[in-house]
C-alpha cells in the first residue's frame, strides 16, 4: 500500500532534472519495490499523475496473475545484478502497453539498494509486426492458391500431350515433362483417315497465363479443323486466319504439322505474327528423309509462301 512517509532519497533529487529530460520511462524502486521515483515520460505512458504512482507496488499496479511471473524476474534480476524482458505496462484505464523492461540494481549513496528500470514501449513495433503476420498468411493463402493453380495448370498441359496411339503399322509413343514456367505447347495426334495421320505441334512463344490460354484456344481450333478433316494447308491458313483476325497479337506463335503418309510425309509450318499477307512454309520429302531432317526444319518470317528442299 502506499506509504506517504517515503521521501525521495537528496541523491535522486539531484539527478531528477536529467532524468525527466530522457525519453524514456525511467521508474527506481526501493528494496521493498515501492515506486520512488517516475519520470514524466513514464507517466504519459501509462497516464498516471506523479501522486497515483509514487509508493505503489507491483500488487497495485498488475494484476495477481502477474504477480509470480514479476517475482520471477526481480529475483533474476537480483540475482544476475541486471534483468531484460519483455512484458507489458498496465495504463491507468486498463490498457496494456506492450514494453521492454531494462532493469538494473544500483547502491545509493545511502547505503540502501534500488532498482532502476527503463521502459520502453513498444507499441509501433507489434503493430508492425502484426501487420506483418498478417501480411505473411494471406502471402502464405496465396501461394497455396498459386500453388493449386499451377496444379490444375500442369493437368491441362497435361492434356495437351499427345496420347500414345498404334495406327496401322505406325506406333506413335509420346513423353511429357512439365516445365517450371507455364507455357504455350501442345501436341495433337490424330488419325485423318486410313490413309494419313495427322501429327500437329504447337509452341506458342513467351510464357506465363497468356501464351497458355493462346495455346489453348489454338488447340481448341485445331481439333475443330481437325475433325472437319481439313487438311494441313487448309488447317494452318484458318488457323491462321483466326489468331489474326480473333486475337490480335502481337506476340509471335510457331506451329506445325505433319502428314504421315504410307508413301510421303510433309510439314507445313506457319510463324511470326499472322497478317493477311503471312502464308504458310512448306517442306516436302519421303518419310525417311522426313525423319532424317525432322530436327532441322526451321521457321522463316516471310510475306509470301516460300517452298523449301531443305
Amino acid at each position: 500500500m502506499p506509504n506517504a512517509n517515503i521521501q525521495t532519497p537528496e541523491w535522486l533529487r539531484q539527478m531528477e532534472s536529467i532524468l525527466e529530460e530522457l525519453n524514456e520511462g525511467v521508474v527506481i524502486v526501493d528494496n521493498q519495490l515501492r515506486v520512488v521515483f517516475a519520470n514524466e515520460a513514464l507517466l504519459r505512458l501509462g497516464m498516471y499523475s506523479r501522486e497515483e504512482i509514487r509508493d505503489r507496488t507491483p500488487d497495485t499496479i498488475f494484476p495477481a496473475t502477474d504477480i509470480p511471473h514479476l517475482q520471477w524476474q526481480h529475483e533474476s534480476g537480483h540475482r544476475y545484478g541486471r534483468s531484460r524482458t519483455e512484458f507489458y505496462l498496465p495504463r491507468k484505464n486498463g490498457e496494456k502497453i506492450p514494453a521492454i523492461f531494462s532493469g538494473r540494481e544500483i547502491q545509493g549513496p545511502d547505503g540502501q539498494e534500488y532498482v532502476l528500470l527503463i521502459v520502453t514501449d513498444i507499441s509501433a513495433q507489434k503493430r508492425v509486426e502484426e501487420q506483418l503476420r498478417e501480411s505473411n498468411a494471406q502471402l502464405e493463402k496465396r501461394q497455396m492458391e498459386i500453388e493449386a493453380e499451377l496444379s490444375l495448370a500442369a493437368r491441362v498441359q497435361q492434356s495437351l500431350a499427345p496420347q500414345s496411339l498404334l495406327w496401322k503399322d505406325v506406333s506413335v509413343e509420346s513423353y511429357y515433362c512439365p516445365a517450371h514456367t507455364i507455357g504455350g505447347d501442345f501436341g495433337v495426334v490424330f488419325p485423318h483417315s486410313d490413309e494419313g495421320l495427322n501429327i500437329l505441334m504447337c509452341d506458342v512463344s513467351g510464357h506465363g497465363i497468356g501464351s497458355a490460354l493462346m495455346a489453348n484456344r489454338i488447340y481448341s481450333e485445331a481439333l475443330h479443323q481437325l475433325e472437319r478433316k481439313a487438311g494441313p494447308e487448309t488447317m494452318l491458313r484458318r488457323i491462321h486466319e483466326f489468331v489474326h483476325d480473333r486475337l490480335a497479337t502481337d506476340g509471335f506463335f510457331f506451329t506445325g504439322c505433319s502428314s504421315l503418309e504410307y508413301a510421303r510425309a510433309s510439314c507445313d509450318l506457319c510463324c511470326r505474327r499472322p497478317s493477311p499477307s503471312t502464308a504458310p512454309v512448306k517442306w516436302q520429302c519421303p518419310p525417311a528423309e522426313f525423319a532424317k531432317r525432322h530436327s532441322r526444319l526451321s521457321l522463316r518470317n516471310s510475306a509470301k509462301r516460300v517452298r523449301g528442299r531443305n
